[in-house]
């Protein structure tokens, strides 16, 4: 899955409107921003091999370390934890944490049966959606319209530049998404490079966006909205 994991960062923002949209963002991508890293230094494996789902060419071989249901859990729990001893919000780190998780859900749905449950389990899970690309293309497309629907409901634009920034983020993802459709990556290294690469980029570009827009008064947790026994945190 790839817009979808956007998706659930874009809603996030309800459940913690303090916290910044890359983070939010960071959390949902996590392991994906640690995979190409792992590829890159050998430890996890991934080969071009068109046709081995309707979808997406790319077989994943061996990521036990990045996206095995036990590294998700530690992850999340070190993301979250890293995250309250930074901030002191106690609800941002909750739903960052569970964003980390919730990564593995999303794979679990999209994926062939390659997800492992823990580092040196041979046993491998996945519902398999990407046998489909209408069935993909329609998931994650509602649900990447119904997270961008609660972020804009939850924020509004400080400037243009919180208005055009969002548009504009939006319309390279789905471009993105779009252009992927049916292509072949060169190989296991470009595919890494670039999703180091990119990853972080759209980090930064949600960070930006998220900083001229601001959350609407009417929600019960503004941003500015103070934790009990916590002093007031920059959105972070």
């Amino acid at each position: 899955m790839f817009i979808g994991h956007f998706a659930v960062g874009f809603a996030a923002k309800r459940a913690a409107p303090r916290t910044s949209l890359a983070t939010l963002m960071a959390a949902a991508q996590l392991v994906d921003l640690v995979w190409p890293a792992f590829v890159l230094l050998g430890v996890e494996r991934v080969r071009v091999a068109p046709g081995n789902t309707a979808f997406t060419p790319l077989d994943f071989e061996s990521y036990p370390w990045t996206h095995s249901l036990l590294m998700v859990l530690v992850w999340a729990a070190a993301f979250g934890i890293a995250y309250r001893a930074r901030t002191g919000y106690v609800r941002g780190a909750w739903v960052a944490a569970a964003l980390v998780v919730s990564h593995w859900v999303l794979d679990w749905v999209t994926h062939r049966p390659d997800l492992q449950f823990a580092p040196g389990v041979d046993a491998r899970t996945g519902l398999g959606l990407w046998s489909s690309v209408p069935a993909t293309v329609i998931v994650e497309g509602a649900l990447f319209a119904a997270g961008l629907g609660v972020y804009l409901s939850t924020t509004r634009a400080r400037n243009r530049k919180g208005s055009i920034g969002l548009w504009a983020f939006v319309a390279f993802l789905v471009l993105a998404y779009a252009g992927n459709l049916g292509q072949v990556p060169p190989g296991p290294t470009a595919i890494a490079a670039v999703g180091l690469l990119g990853g972080f980029v759209l980090l930064v570009w949600a960070w930006w966006l998220d900083r001229n827009r601001e959350v609407r008064p009417s929600l019960p947790e503004p941003a500015s909205a103070p934790v009990p026994g916590v002093p007031p945190r920059p959105p972070a």
